[in-house]
């Protein structure tokens, strides 16, 4: 399956972000998804009730427009209501899927308090296309093991996660190194997309360092971009390489819960 890494630095106007979205889904030369990252919709570091919208809402419709248009699914974060809060949402559609994954583990760390104004969600998702099951995730997910293997549990044989990952110090090196001790843990390919470095914002909120990663089922770097923004088609094999990383591997199956 090929796989589109759209590494962009969406702005705080909504509608000018659908522009990226649709020249993303323009470079994606020949690929079945294009992944953009958590909040595609609109950067962090601004109100986000403002602008959320429901799955069924203008901004999220022509997401699925540009995607039906060109035979693609777009996974690609965005923001819905949730009484006073807002949800960290990431919408997946395409001609015959319109979902969104509402973000589990909300990013309470490094001096950021994403629940404030995030509600979280509470249900992990898996789709199908081409026969192949695919996860997604969001972000400070990616911090936690028990959802990836959840995702295996329910077949995925790849997980997606969209990220806007906060800079610091020893971040890019976390960053890296989750990616690749996910698919380690699920002994699945897991593709993750940032936001690129957008450079000083005069704010603490996590806006992008770049780096988008894609590591294999034994947690090898397939691809990395660097902190720019750029699209990048990466073809992933969903059978063969997790069928030999699950047999000589299998974590999974050797699992001992309490």
């Amino acid at each position: 399956m090929r796989i589109a890494v759209s590494q962009i630095s969406s702005t705080t106007d909504p509608r000018s972000n659908l522009e990226l979205v649709r020249d993303a889904v323009r470079r994606a030369e020949g690929a079945r998804v294009v992944l953009l990252p958590e909040a595609t919709m609109c950067r962090f570091g601004v109100p986000l009730s403002p602008v959320a919208e429901p799955l069924d809402g203008p901004w999220a419709s022509a997401v699925h427009e540009i995607a039906a248009s060109h035979d693609v699914v777009v996974v690609a974060g965005m923001f819905t209501p949730s009484g006073d809060r807002v949800t960290n949402t990431m919408l997946v559609t395409g001609p015959d899927i319109h979902v969104g994954y509402d973000k589990i583990h909300l990013f309470d760390a490094f001096g950021f308090q994403e629940s404030r104004t995030v509600a979280p969600g509470s249900t992990p998702l898996t789709f199908e296309l081409d026969g192949v099951t695919l996860g997604v995730a969001t972000c400070y997910d990616i911090r936690f093991p028990e959802l990836f293997r959840a995702l295996a549990d329910e077949g995925a044989s790849a997980v997606l996660v969209g990220a806007s990952w906060g800079a610091g110090p020893g971040k890019k090196e976390q960053w890296e190194l989750l990616v690749r001790a996910r698919a380690l843990d699920c002994t699945s390919w897991v593709v993750a997309c940032g936001q690129a470095y957008p450079g000083e914002l005069g704010s603490s909120a996590p806006t992008g360092i770049g780096y988008s990663t894609v590591a294999d089922p034994f947690g090898n770097v397939a691809l990395q971009l660097d902190d720019k923004p750029a699209v990048s088609v990466v073809e992933i094999d969903t059978e063969g390489t997790v069928e030999q990383a699950r047999s000589v591997l299998p974590v999974l199956a050797n699992r001992r819960l309490r």
